[in-house]
């Protein structure tokens, strides 16, 4: 049977439909959070705004195709590392410092924007452009090419790395190896080299805990860390001991969450104060408003999300497609499973904002433009099947 090769037939009109689905839940928790009057913006409506112009992002982004983002993947690669070289060396009037974190670039006409979320989606095209071309190239695969291969993708990871952990951002750093952790998996390297590579990892991630709670000083001097990134690990293991300090957004949180039971409080019905609580604690409003029955609607819509970007992800024949819809899985997954999990005690707080609800347009906007990319692979996948099927007739 042959489908209709129409504009309208080819666009993904469920993944749209999700994302309004997200756009109303995030206009409504964060008119919720503002009841406090505490911001002289007003968020609700500044989120409108950003939809706004995520929306144009989407359709600009589903204008070009697949083959034309592999040829510019570098160069936008080269441009998000521009950026955080630029943030690390501006001048303190141009680059903000907020709570230690020097994270934000203020820039004349376009106002203030987070320079590492950008590069994430940067980073996925530069990392699609990498496996693709090495899996096109190298038609024998052996032990050594798959250790060539690694090697080029570490090298990638690094670069952005370093600056990212010197700001210090440790969410973001999180998302970059998840993101490569994806991409690893999917490229087609031997389990040889993948078994120890993650047991490898693993062990190192449990190593630092142990550390964080037994060697601090070896950790501080010898590594490099600071020490408010212990306050985190002490506080999310046991944020009642530091009840007025980094454990007082933790406590706040599960609160809110708990005090909302089975069906919530109702639309700002919310009791419990919680600083920024329109940003990386959205979901404690959700919560505490929509009980349990919301805090499971808006998680459902997420795995439908994943889901459904699984679905074209497998659907797609094009290597750098591919990889690209799997940087963004990971990118979106990691994101929801951090933010949730950080405000429920299931992991560590790392400042990590919910996936198209929590208010940010740095967040917002680069997660439309990964969003964005899928739409194109969708759109322009089909328009390459139809052409062949014409062709054979």
């Amino acid at each position: 049977m042959k489908l209709s090769n129409k504009p309208a037939d080819r666009f993904d009109w469920t993944l749209a439909f999700i994302l309004l689905l997200f756009c109303i839940i995030s206009l409504f928790a964060i008119a919720s959070a503002q009841t406090t009057g505490r911001h002289p913006t007003n968020f609700v409506l500044s989120q409108v705004q950003w939809y706004v112009i995520g929306s144009i992002i989407v359709a600009m982004a589903m204008y070009f195709e697949p083959e034309q983002y592999k040829k510019v993947s570098w160069y936008l690669y080269g441009f998000g590392v521009f950026l955080l070289v630029f943030l690390h060396f501006a001048p303190a009037e141009i680059a903000e410092a907020r709570l230690g974190a020097k994270r934000w670039l203020n820039l004349p006409v376009i106002g203030t924007i987070q320079p590492s979320e950008f590069i994430k989606t940067f980073f996925i095209l530069g990392m699609a452009r990498l496996v693709s071309k090495h899996n096109e190239v190298i038609e024998d695969r052996t032990l050594k090419t798959d250790f060539q291969l690694l090697g080029k993708i570490l090298f990638v990871l690094v670069v952005p790395l370093i600056f990212i952990m010197e700001q210090p951002d440790l969410g973001t750093s999180l998302v970059f190896l998840s993101i490569t952790a994806a991409v690893i998996l999917v490229a087609g390297i031997s389990w040889k080299i993948l078994l120890p590579l993650f047991t490898a990892g693993a062990t190192a991630g449990i190593g630092l805990l142990w550390m964080a709670l037994y060697a601090q000083d070896f950790m501080e001097d010898v590594l490099g860390f600071d020490r408010y990134q212990f306050k985190r690990v002490y506080s999310w293991l046991d944020p009642y001991s530091y009840p007025s300090d980094e454990g007082y957004n933790l406590i706040t949180a599960m609160t809110a969450i708990g005090s909302g039971g089975m069906s919530g409080k109702g639309f700002q019905g919310r009791e419990v104060y919680i600083p920024e609580n329109h940003t990386d604690f959205i979901f404690s409003v959700i919560g505490e408003e929509y009980g349990f029955i919301g805090s499971c609607i808006v998680i459902s819509l997420f795995f439908i999300l994943i889901y459904h970007l699984t679905k074209i992800a497998l659907e797609l024949k094009d290597l750098f497609s591919l990889y690209v819809c799997t940087g963004v899985i990971a990118m979106i997954t990691f994101h929801v499973f951090e933010n949730i999990g950080m405000s429920i005690q299931l992991l560590p707080i790392t400042g990590i904002p919910l996936p198209f609800i929590s208010y940010g347009g740095s967040s917002l906007m680069s997660n439309m433009l990964a969003i964005g990319l899928i739409f194109s692979m969708k759109f322009h996948h089909r328009t390459y099947m139809f052409g062949t099927d014409d062709d054979e007739e």
